[in-house]
Order: structure tokens, then sequence, then C-alpha cells
């Protein structure tokens, strides 16, 4: 005799399961992002996600580091004998925005055929949009996972101010990794940053959590378009170019003159080398675009007043000398004329001569 079906009944089971589900998850808190169809059904991406029309780009930005670094290319290349790996941190300039990826400085590397002690030189790109050390410093703490013979860091002075280590997204969304470092290798992180977006035990349910979980499976599905393509940002046919001229006023964030060591964030420069470890790390000035236009003779460019440039160029070099850190100054290696829609992001021949200069360090520091 068929017992009869009581949809009441079946209703308060199903949300009985659902609700147990959630409560699992916010109390697990299961590291899916390890899991990936990247290296395995489509190749690994040859840089990060990052992207916010993910319809043209086939890419997004989540801040799921496992989930991240599970898509490029780096996690399914296991490290032979005969590779020299280097991996190159730092910011859009080094991701490549307005670059397709074999335009980027690793892309270059990689085409230059490099040799380093009779092995190959294979470069990584783990470059990542926004401007902060501590969000350099904690994609290469992750990094370090795959065993890099040398580590390039680009940089530039607008990642130095206090205020910007942990106000942008990737950081502020990953608190739990950031105060590892702060416990491993001192990263200075304050108590109560506001920055930080902190989760209550609710918000780590599959409900309240639901946009992250969201945003994977998407990074998942957009591989078939990516890997079908190889797009992974938008490239309009037109863009602003980099300001070249300026009103008559030299203010950079809230800083005076002089610029000091206690003005900017050398702890987390700091930690970046202790994060290295024994590994080579090679700490690089990054090109920047020198305007010639109106008040140039007041701001560089529209992120520095000369006086804060200069200042913080004397205060690298110091440090470098101080510390004994492989150290080169690139900042006008690269002509005016050779960047694209920023002060920082350079044509693909703009990147090429940066590649030529180098090339020779790269060659230098093979062990």
């Amino acid at each position: 005799m068929n017992q009869e079906i009581k949809p009441l009944n079946v209703l308060i089971k199903g949300l009985f399961v659902f609700a147990l589900f959630n409560l699992v998850i916010a109390a697990w808190q299961p590291n899916v992002g390890q899991f990936s169809l990247y290296n395995i059904l489509y190749p690994g991406r040859e840089r990060l996600p990052f992207g916010e029309n993910p319809k043209q780009s086939y890419n997004l930005s989540l801040f799921d580091l496992d989930a991240m670094f599970a898509s490029h290319v780096i996690a399914g290349t296991p490290k032979t004998d005969d590779e020299f790996r280097v991996v190159i941190v730092g910011d859009s300039s080094v991701w490549g925005t307005l670059l397709k990826p074999e335009e980027t400085l690793a892309g270059q590397l990689n085409t230059d055929n490099l040799n380093a002690c009779g092995k190959t030189v294979r470069a990584y790109n783990l470059g990542y949009p926004t401007i902060s050390l501590t969000k350099d410093v904690m994609l290469l703490s992750y990094g370090m996972q795959y065993n890099p013979d040398l580590i390039i860091w680009m940089t530039t002075l607008d990642a130095f101010p206090v205020e910007k280590q942990t106000s942008t997204p990737l950081v502020a969304n990953n608190e739990e990794k950031v105060r590892e470092l702060a416990t491993s290798d001192q990263l200075r992180v304050e108590a109560d940053d506001s920055n930080f977006e902190v989760k209550n035990f609710w918000q780590k349910t599959f409900i309240g959590d639901r946009r992250a979980w969201a945003d994977f499976f998407r990074l998942q599905i957009y591989g078939v378009m990516w890997s079908a393509t190889g797009i992974d940002q938008v490239y309009p046919s037109e863009y602003e170019k980099a300001q070249t001229d300026f009103e008559a006023e030299d203010s950079y964030h809230d800083l005076t003159a002089p610029l000091t060591e206690d003005d900017l964030a050398i702890n987390a420069l700091e930690t970046g080398f202790r994060v290295a470890g024994e590994t080579p790390m090679l700490l690089v000035n990054e090109p920047m675009l020198i305007s010639s236009g109106v008040n140039s003779d007041i701001r560089y460019n529209f992120f520095y007043p000369r006086w804060a440039y200069d200042e913080y160029r004397e205060i690298m070099t110091s440090l470098s000398q101080r510390n004994d850190w492989m150290y080169v100054d690139l900042w006008d290696v690269v002509p005016a004329n050779e960047f694209t829609n920023s002060a920082i992001h350079l044509t693909p021949a703009g990147e090429n001569l940066l590649a030529e200069n180098l090339a020779p360090y790269i060659l230098e520091n093979c062990k």
C-alpha cells in the first residue's frame, strides 16, 4: 500500500536539510577554491583572474586566493630540472592592463627564450591590479609554494602609503591570510583595522556567502570561453591617454615634505623579503611616465609631485644599501610615448624595453 506523500512534511524536511547544510558549511569552511577545472579540462590562465565586465572579458574579480591560483598556469606546471622559475609580483602594470598575455613583462621574458645556468627561464605573472605592498606580499606568500628560483617585485611609490595597505579589496577580504603574515613574518597589522571585511558565523553559511560561491562557479564557466578565445580582458579600440598636463599643485596624499621612512609602509617591504627567505628577490622601482606638459616642473605625472617621488627614490636607495637588498631603479627607462591609459601602464614596445633592461639581472641571479 502506497504511503501518502505529505507536501508539508517534505517541505519541512527539505528546509531542515538545507539549514543543516548551511550550518555545516559555516562550521567546516571547505576550501572549494582548491578544486578547479583549470589545468585539467582547459589550460591555466597566464595571469590571476581579474575583471569588471565578465561577459566581454570572460574573467572576473574574486577574493578566494585558492581559486585564483588554482586557475593560474603555475598551479598546473610541475617544475622540471631544466626550468629556472621566475615569479613576478606587482600591480596592474605587471598584470598587463590593455596587454595580451604574451605582451606583458612575463610574456615577453618567456618569448626571449632566456637561458640561466643551463636552464630555461620561465616567468610567471602573479601581478594583480590595485597598488599596495601588503597585497603584493600576500600574493607572494601564496606563490612561494611553487618554488621560484627568483622573485621580481615591481613596485612604485603609490604602493607605500600606510592607508593603502589594507584598503584594496583583495586584502580587505582576506583578513585571515594577512594576520597569518603578521604572526609568521612580522607584518604590521592593526588589531582593529576597519578596512577588513570580517564575516560573522551566518555570513559564512552557503546562503550568507553565496556571492563567493557564485564567483567560484562563474570562474569555472568562463574558463570555457577564455580557453576558446584567449580573451581575458576587454581591449577597447580607443581609450583616454594618460594625463600629461596638470594643475599647479604638488599634493601627495596627506603627506608633506620632507618624505620620511615613517610616512611609508616600510615594514611591508621588509616582510616581503622575509617571505622570500633564501630565494633571491630583485626589487624594481618600475618605469613611469615622465611628463613634459603643463606644470610638469611640479608633477612628473598624475600620481606624483616631483618632491615626493624624488625623496622616495632616495629612501629606496638608502634602504636597499642598508639591508643589502638587490634593487634596481628603472623609473626613467621607458619614454613617455610608450605609456597607455596610466602613468604606469606600458605599451607592448614599452614592456619589451623593460624586459630587455631586466634580462641581465635575471641571468646574474641563476643558481
